[in-house]
């Protein structure tokens, strides 16, 4: 199957709103992580998001470094794979800050637009922009327009609000005021009071709570998840139970069972994983290495192993181990076996 389409991915996201569950979105920057994600998403028969930063967009690129090139090109990789099993795999982009929305988000909108118009399916179901830097308003005023874009071409947006602390894909937001990292029930208002009035339009909201990306020590990482109740409880009093929203959990990485539960009674239907799955890749190719290290180099003179220096016998091993932690995800967020493919 190909992407899945606007109706379908809303479908997906409803039903994990109403059954208390949420996808993995696992980011990926080369055919093993991808193919290790999807391969994940099949084992735990779960439906899935797949997602590509513009860092991973354009180390898939190689030294070209164009992040737009190497995301398509994921992308298509990804499709082709995917419409051979029975579960469905949303395609997103992750975190494009505002400085790149002209060199990044706006130009794959405009290539699913450019699809469309040739009778093609979507290249991505989704998109995320981050305006976290800005002021609220200002973020919000950048927002509309792109959301009125991404309707128009049957695409959901996802926005955040306040700030995920710690950082990721060369995203540098360590020793931010903490006061940053809590979004407040009035930001959850102004959100959906500036988005909703966009017929027609779905959005995603990436509310934060305390996220911090990457990976701290128990204790350095205060998640306060009763915020996005709160954040749920105003909007729904003010707006109704239609305006609640399919919130988002970025920074999950060493969060306890219990947060992320929490999480999933308040609206979480999207839990972004990255750092944990790197490390799931990167240990069994360590461990290679090390235990075969006779054999992949060529020491004194001999010749080595091409069993061991093939790059196919490290690279299938880490795709397994990333695929057994996508399954541990699914497991966690409660979406495994509810894919409405199967």
């Amino acid at each position: 199957m190909p992407t899945v389409d606007f109706e379908k991915y809303c479908r997906m996201l409803d039903n994990a709103q109403s059954g208390n569950y949420a996808y993995p979105a696992i980011n990926v920057s080369n055919v093993d992580t991808a193919n290790a994600a999807i391969e994940g998403f099949v084992e735990a028969g779960s439906d899935g998001i797949v997602q590509v930063s513009t860092g991973g967009g354009e180390h898939a690129s190689g030294n070209l470094k164009d992040a737009v090139l190497g995301a398509i090109s994921l992308a298509e990789h990804i499709q082709r794979v995917a419409n051979r099993y029975d579960v469905n795999i949303a395609l997103h982009t992750d975190h494009c800050t505002t400085e790149k929305v002209e060199t990044f988000l706006k130009p794959l909108i405009k290539e699913t637009e450019r699809r469309r118009t040739a009778g093609h399916s979507n290249l991505f179901s989704s998109h995320m922009y981050d305006g976290s830097d800005l002021p609220l308003d200002e973020n919000l005023a950048t927002a509309v327009p792109l959301l009125e874009m991404c309707r128009d071409n049957g695409i959901i947006l996802e926005v955040e609000t306040g700030i995920v602390g710690g950082e990721e894909d060369g995203l540098n937001r360590e020793g931010i005021d903490k006061e940053k990292l809590y979004t407040t029930p009035e930001d959850m208002l102004a959100v959906y009071e500036a988005l909703s009035p966009i017929k027609d339009a779905r959005f995603m909201l990436a509310a934060t709570f305390g996220n911090v990306h990457g990976v701290y020590k128990p204790g350095n990482v205060v998640l306060t998840p009763s915020i996005l109740k709160n954040g749920q409880e105003a909007v729904v009093a003010k707006h109704g139970t239609e305006a609640r929203f399919w919130l988002v959990f970025h920074g999950g990485s060493g969060s306890s069972q219990e947060e992320i539960q929490e999480t999933l009674a308040y609206g979480v239907i999207k839990m972004n994983v990255d750092t944990d799955t790197q490390y799931a890749f990167s240990r069994p190719v360590a461990n290679h290495m090390l235990t075969n290290y006779e054999g992949v180099l060529k020491i004194d003179g001999e010749v080595g192993n091409k069993k061991m220096y093939d790059p196919r016998a490290w690279l299938k091993k880490g795709r397994a181990s990333m695929a057994s932690r996508v399954v541990q995800a699914c497991n966690d967020l409660r979406s495994a076996g509810k894919s409405v493919a199967l």
